[in-house]
């Protein structure tokens, strides 16, 4: 399990400002549902031209949760030209910081509010989307990957998937991931590798608990997801740290399938379940 900072968990566990300004003036969708997180922000402006009102709508784990939540609460009383410069570290720093596998979620609120404030100014998608596709499984651009480099100072593939899950589908691209790395940084030292000690094992599971966790999981967590996106999904078995499921309605079809079960059930299940866990199709 991921440690979490006291802010993570308060704006997770009380999120503020949820739901949807229905007259906003700017509104921002990032995400898909298929994939495990999707995010909608709306806000609205006084008569000054600040942003009196933000609301957000999102689906995805605790981080993603928190990460929205803050990021409403940090907009409120800035004007655009402001807002336009606030980055994904400004709301990492804002809940205390978030764990390396979960920064994703902040560069997702990010991208949000820039796609509002585009929205509200009539503009086109944000630039970034006009890149080559780099990763299929996640449709992460070349733009999106030198961006989030730059901003972050990343030069691993790993940090790059940390920051925006590309590379951590099927993982075809993490050489082209690794070439556009080469290209931004001319031979980059080596970051010295943190040596954490192990952590505390969690009390063992039962097989009757691991069952009915894994069941619930997929029936909270899980399949209200993938239902918003035409498909669903079916617990075959379980054999011992092995969850065996098919993949029902579009998303037995859709290309991003593997990434689905891979970033999306599986991680859902790690995180509330085991992180022993793996996840397995079972094809009809």
């Amino acid at each position: 399990m991921w440690e979490y900072t006291d802010k993570v968990k308060k704006y997770f566990t009380e999120p503020v400002n949820v739901g949807e300004i229905p007259d906003a003036d700017g509104v921002g969708e990032v995400g898909s549902l298929a994939c495990g997180d999707a995010l909608k922000l709306t806000f609205k402006l006084d008569e000054q031209g600040r942003i009196a009102d933000a609301k957000f709508q999102t689906f995805g784990c605790a981080s993603a949760i928190a990460s929205s939540s803050a990021l409403t609460e940090m907009v409120k009383g800035m004007t655009l030209e402001e807002a336009e410069k606030l980055t994904n570290k400004d709301i990492a720093e804002f809940l205390g910081g978030l764990p390396k596998e979960k920064m994703h979620c902040s560069v997702m609120g990010e991208e949000a509010l820039q796609a509002a404030i585009r929205n509200y100014k009539g503009l086109e998608p944000l630039p970034s989307e006009e890149g080559e596709v780099v990763c299929q499984c996640f449709g992460v651009t070349d733009k999106e990957i030198e961006k989030v480099a730059l901003n972050n100072d990343l030069h691993t593939v790993e940090e790059i998937t940390n920051f925006t899950k590309a590379g951590g589908g099927c993982g075809e691209c993490q050489d082209k991931i690794q070439a556009i790395l080469d290209r931004l940084w001319d031979n980059p030292p080596r970051q010295p590798v943190e040596v954490k000690p192990p952590a505390a094992k969690k009390k063992k599971l039962t097989n009757i608990q691991k069952m009915k966790l894994i069941e619930e999981t997929l029936e909270r967590e899980v399949r209200p997801a993938l239902k918003a996106d035409g498909g669903d999904i079916e617990l075959i078995d379980i054999d011992g740290d092995k969850v065996l499921v098919s993949l029902r309605g579009r998303c037995s079809s859709c290309a991003a399938s593997q990434a689905t079960l891979g970033q999306f059930v599986q991680s859902k299940l790690r995180e509330f379940v085991s992180e022993d866990l793996v996840v397995e199709e079972v094809k009809p």
